[in-house]
C-alpha cells in the first residue's frame, strides 16, 4: 500500500496501536501493556501541566485513547519545571528519577515526532524550563533571555 500522507504533514500515529508501537520500540519496553502504561501516565501528567490552545491542539493530534488520558486531568494550579515533572511521574508511578525519565523522554520524543515543530514550539513556549530537553531539543537560552529576544 502507498503511503499518502502529504510530506510536509508530521509523522502521525493513526492508531493508538501505532503510538504503542512506537512508544515500545523507541523506549524498549519489554511489553505492550508497559508501553501503554507509560504513555499514559505521562500523558495524564503532561495534560496537568497544559493549558488552553496547546492542550486542544496537542489533543486533536492524538489518537482517541491517548488524547482521552491527555485530557482527562485538570491543569494543575502551579506548573512544574522539566526536572520536577520528573520527579512527580517517579513519585505517583512508584518508579526511580532515573525510570521516570527514561520513560518520559520516550514518550515525549515520540510526540515531538508526531505533532511535528510548530506544535512542538508552541507547547514549549507554555511550559517552564526543562521541557525542551525532555522533548529531545536543546535548550540553548534561559526563558528570560527567550522572552527578551
Amino acid at each position: 500500500m502507498i503511503d499518502q500522507r502529504h510530506p510536509d504533514c508530521p509523522d502521525t500515529a493513526e492508531t493508538f496501536e501505532a503510538l504503542l508501537a512506537k512508544v515500545r520500540y523507541e523506549g524498549a519496553y519489554p511489553t505492550r501493556e508497559q508501553a501503554q502504561e507509560v504513555v499514559l501516565q505521562v500523558l495524564a501528567l503532561l495534560g496537568r501541566q497544559l493549558t488552553g490552545e496547546e492542550r486542544v491542539a496537542l489533543a486533536a493530534q492524538l489518537p482517541l485513547e491517548a488524547a482521552l488520558a491527555l485530557t482527562g486531568q485538570a491543569p494543575a494550579t502551579e506548573q512544574l519545571s522539566g526536572w520536577g515533572f520528573v520527579k512527580d511521574l517517579a513519585r505517583r508511578s512508584g518508579t526511580t528519577p532515573a525510570v521516570a525519565r527514561w520513560n518520559t523522554g520516550t514518550v515525549f520524543c515520540v510526540l515531538a515526532q508526531l505533532i511535528g515543530p510548530d506544535l512542538l514550539d508552541r507547547i514549549l513556549e507554555q511550559l517552564p524550563e526543562g521541557y525542551a530537553l525532555l522533548f529531545g531539543r536543546p535548550e540553548l537560552r534561559p526563558r528570560q533571555q527567550r522572552q527578551a529576544a
